[in-house]
């Protein structure tokens, strides 16, 4: 148990998520160590931490570091999936038996973070909210649904319970019994618009507004869940989509493409994830997101060619900083638009 009196958190990893949550504790009162790229931390040593968005503007004086250096109570871990075993590394000295909570899209962050870490100390969260790097020292909380959290390997008890009171300090905080299950519903959630977004760089309500746009994710997302459903994988439930994927993924086409039209007038104009990275020069989740089911669906035997194209088309973008228009991205799916 966490005691409020000495209570450190540690965010390692602090980019827009990590800050979001972190800056959003320690407007609350808590005692927070960002821990992020210098530049960031330059910055936020200089001026504090500016958060801008849902709940206005404000700037947070919050400690941040270049590293973890001491023994915090519980540590938020916000990297992006490829960097995970990285920064478990260089926590090793100062996290051993302190409650690790991952914060990572995809569905493998826990596996990793388990080969450093005993799996008693490990929590896993779906983040339902938006967070947007802006610049050193400023971003933005977009909104959105809620951080949804359970223990990754065990039972949930009063831990999570505690931990999940303390988050809602910050961030509107569930607890899931299937936080397995979560994550794969997320990642069908994302398979149907974060890829697409990140080839053309619109955000995803212009994604959702293209017929022919809409069709390839919905396309990616009946795919993912064949793959997801034939691995003897079980999606569960989870607040605060754009639209209930599961019924997007089990509807026939023509249904799904409704619902997703009706949908789009409701989404916000947020920037996702993948994109983000992109436009910061970085090395995207891709591999962890429509990649996940391209790695499945070789292990079974079930061909992934809406997935496998997305995956290709983002690292086409990564590697040459251009995006794509949407005709392009229907010609290179070969979608046929419909007669008028």
């Amino acid at each position: 148990m966490i005691e409020n009196s000495k209570r450190k958190i540690a965010v390692v990893g602090a980019g827009a998520i990590g800050s979001v949550l972190g800056g959003l504790l320690a407007h609350a009162g808590e005692d927070v160590t960002l821990v992020a790229r210098k530049e960031h931390v330059d910055a936020i040593h200089q001026s504090g931490l500016r958060i801008e968005g849902a709940l206005g503007a404000f700037t947070v004086p919050v400690r941040a570091a270049e590293a973890l250096d001491f023994r915090p109570d519980l540590v938020l871990l916000s990297v992006k999936t490829q960097d995970v075993a990285t920064a478990c590394e260089q926590m090793k000295p100062n996290a051993r038996d302190v409650p690790i909570i991952t914060l990572q899209n995809g569905v493998r962050s826990d596996d990793i973070v388990a080969s450093f870490f005993p799996k008693e100390y490990i929590l896993s969260a779906v983040v339902m909210f938006n967070g947007q790097y802006l610049k050193p020292g400023q971003v933005t909380y977009g909104g959105g649904g809620p951080l949804v959290i359970g223990e990754a390997f065990t039972d949930n008890g009063p831990r999570v319970r505690e931990i999940a009171e303390l988050l809602r300090r910050a961030i509107p905080t569930e607890v899931s019994d299937n936080i397995r299950g979560a994550h794969w519903t997320k990642l069908l959630q994302n398979n149907l618009g974060n890829g697409l977004e990140a080839i053309t760089g619109l955000p995803v309500i212009e994604v959702m507004r293209d017929a022919d746009v809409r069709k390839i994710g919905l396309l990616s997302v009946k795919e993912s869940y064949q793959v997801i459903k034939k691995a003897g994988f079980r999606p569960g439930p989870l607040p605060g989509l754009i639209a209930p994927v599961l019924l997007l993924a089990r509807a026939p086409l023509s249904v799904g493409m409704w619902m997703l039209s009706k949908s789009g007038g409701s989404v916000k104009s947020v920037v996702g994830s993948t994109v983000q990275s992109l436009r910061r020069g970085r090395t995207t989740e891709i591999d962890y997101l429509n990649g996940e089911i391209v790695r499945l669906g070789k292990e079974i035997g079930i061909e992934t060619p809406f997935n496998s194209k997305v995956v290709e088309m983002v690292k086409e973008v990564e590697r040459s900083g251009r995006f794509y228009p949407p005709e392009e991205l229907v010609r290179r799916f070969s979608i046929r638009r419909p007669r008028s």
